[in-house]
């Protein structure tokens, strides 16, 4: 019988060592918002000749756009560029400007896409995805409350799943962060999407684990809820690996070979998957057991008593 609830301990330290230098960046550089979030034009182009990406910011530098992106959106071979640049009006005399640009100091080009995106609606889309996001979470834990209401403390469960899937959401969340600090890559509406992708993922394999568990509580009542922990994870951690292993391979042909215009979706996708499928095993039942030992509680206690309230009057 594995015996992953007696390290939980290595499993929690990795998961820190993992999250603290994505949180690090998130406080100090954020996320890059693409023009979902902040408005503006996404232009995918591909150049009958060979281009590059610096080339394609002089020509629009020397036509007056003064912030512009550019990105090669598929392998070495393919010509296609992703151009991010401020707000201009399909069919507009600015745009016929630009093209015109473009075939002069780069070469002939084919549009592939047109995207334009207005600061009120960029507001809009920015606040409902934290709006999605934040009632996500909430309905996982009352879901999971009731799920586990015959269970001895059903929010525990809840709460521990919570957390587990925060994990994933600050993992994603930071890995994307330190990409826009490095290689200026941005979010849009699609990684929003990924990101509550990966927050069902990440609670539906913590189901699987946490019913195994309630299932085994009922059948071995004698047992500590440790050995239980073990017991459950043995008879699931198989059937997940194997299950998570198909999704990651899938996922990683199409980050490789897929298109440029969904790799960062596909990437965030990815990356919230590996991430869930070790949050269920290796944190959120383990969350359950230092719980049920009084771990938690202990070290709360020893933090007040190490940070007392000034307020209060020394003894």
């Amino acid at each position: 019988m594995t015996r992953l609830a007696s390290k939980r301990n290595l499993w929690f330290t990795i998961s820190l060592l993992v999250i603290i230098p994505g949180l690090i960046s998130l406080i100090f550089s954020g996320l890059k918002l693409g023009i979902d979030f902040t408005g503006g034009t996404l232009w995918e182009v591909r150049f009958s000749e060979p281009a590059t990406a610096l080339e394609i910011e002089s020509a629009l530098h020397e036509a007056g756009v003064d912030s512009v992106i550019v990105q090669r959106s598929g392998p070495a071979t393919d010509e296609t560029f992703l151009i991010r640049m401020p707000e201009v009006t399909e069919g507009s005399a600015r745009k016929t400007e630009l093209s015109q640009a473009l075939e002069t100091s780069v070469g002939p080009f084919t549009e592939r896409e047109y995207a334009t995106v207005g600061g009120a609606l960029s507001t809009q889309i920015r606040n409902r995805a934290i709006l999605a996001v934040a009632l996500a979470s909430i309905g996982i834990l009352l879901y999971m409350a009731y799920a586990f209401r015959n269970t001895q403390r059903p929010l525990l469960y809840g709460s521990s799943a919570l957390v587990a899937m925060l994990h994933d959401v600050l993992i994603v969340l930071g890995v994307f962060s330190i990409l826009g600090l490095l290689f200026n890559v941005q979010i849009d509406a699609l990684f929003i999407t990924a990101l509550l992708t990966v927050i069902g993922f990440s609670v539906h394999d913590t189901i699987v684990v946490f019913d195994r568990i309630r299932e085994n509580l009922a059948k071995h009542p004698d047992e500590s809820f440790e050995a239980i922990v073990d017991y459950s994870l043995a008879q699931t951690v198989v059937r997940s690996l194997n299950t998570s292993l198909t999704v990651i391979f899938t996922l990683l042909a199409l980050v490789l070979f897929g298109g440029g215009s969904t790799r960062m979706f596909v990437l965030a996708l990815l990356i919230g998957i590996i991430s869930g499928t070790y949050s269920s095993i290796f944190n959120a039942s383990q969350l359950l057991v230092a719980w049920e030992n009084g771990e938690i509680q202990r070290f709360f206690r020893r933090f007040s008593r190490a940070n007392p309230d000034p307020a209060l009057p020394a003894a």
